[in-house]
């Protein structure tokens, strides 16, 4: 774990409450500049819920969270966002320049012609240039992705919130996406938080791993939080963990099962954060 003053998010014993229901709790962890930290989970264990709280769209239970050393903000510059992948409908009148326009025209920053400029390098550092005036409903999910992508970008945030962003999207569209995700943060630093049941299939995309659940959390390399041990002891009860090839199964109940891809190559990475595994 990275001291709080050099973090670009700093969580120090963040808990979530819904009434009763505890979401998770006393999560710890700090996030550096430019690291990519894959969140996983099973459903309802909280992750896109760890999203809206870094968007500054849901407050704590108890504890602090900061970006960059300030409190979240609703519609703050400072974190983009790309949401789950929805279809747009095919009769949806905009097109995909206006979807990235939004993304810029929601913090009004510099005259008209200097934000169409600006719209126009972000769809470029997308490579959607040649779709970028198509209606939006007509596009591929790829295409789409992109753009929804784009629109985040538009802001030039340093922290990159992606929920499910290869969510319903084919191998081809997973991989480019993944790859374009993985060159934004190279060229500028960004860091990112991803929301995902596979683990992005490109190597070397993502540094570490926080996986939720049952209102606990574990946060390490794959190699540390992705094991029979780690997670048999997250879960409180037995969990299997099996590796075929660049898969990793997760077994042991309903609520546990899921299936979570690893690029190839070492996972050994950086030492853990939060309740380190050893």
């Amino acid at each position: 774990m990275t001291g709080n003053g050099g973090a670009a998010v700093a969580l120090r014993g963040a808990t979530l409450r819904f009434g009763r229901h505890v979401i998770w709790q006393d999560l710890g962890l700090d996030i550096a500049p430019g690291e990519c930290l894959a969140v996983l989970g099973p459903n309802g264990a909280g992750k896109t819920t760890l999203l809206k709280v870094l968007l500054g769209l849901l407050p704590l239970s108890a504890g602090t969270v900061t970006i960059d050393g300030q409190a979240p903000r609703r519609g703050s510059a400072q974190a983009g966002y790309v949401p789950q992948q929805r279809d747009f409908d095919r009769d949806l009148p905009i097109r995909g320049r206006d979807l990235v326009q939004f993304g810029v025209d929601g913090h009004r920053r510099g005259l008209p012609f200097t934000r169409a400029r600006q719209v126009d390098a972000v769809i470029a550092a997308v490579g959607a240039q040649d779709y970028a005036d198509a209606p939006v409903g007509l596009l591929s999910g790829g295409q789409q992705q992109r753009l929804r992508i784009a629109q985040a970008l538009a802001g030039r945030p340093r922290l990159l919130l992606c929920d499910e962003p290869l969510l319903s999207l084919d191998p081809a569209s997973q991989e480019s996406v993944t790859a374009l995700l993985a060159a934004y943060r190279r060229e500028h630093g960004t860091t990112v938080v991803i929301v995902t049941h596979e683990i992005p299939p490109a190597a070397g995309f993502f540094d570490r791993v926080l996986y939720v659940a049952g209102g606990r959390w574990a946060a390490g390399t794959p190699d540390e939080v992705m094991t029979t041990e780690a997670l048999s002891a997250l879960y409180g009860t037995h969990i299997d963990v099996i590796r075929v090839h660049d898969r990793i199964i997760v077994v042991g109940g309903e609520d546990a099962a899921g299936h979570h891809h690893l690029p190839p190559g070492d996972h050994t990475g950086h030492q853990a954060g939060g309740r380190e595994r050893r």
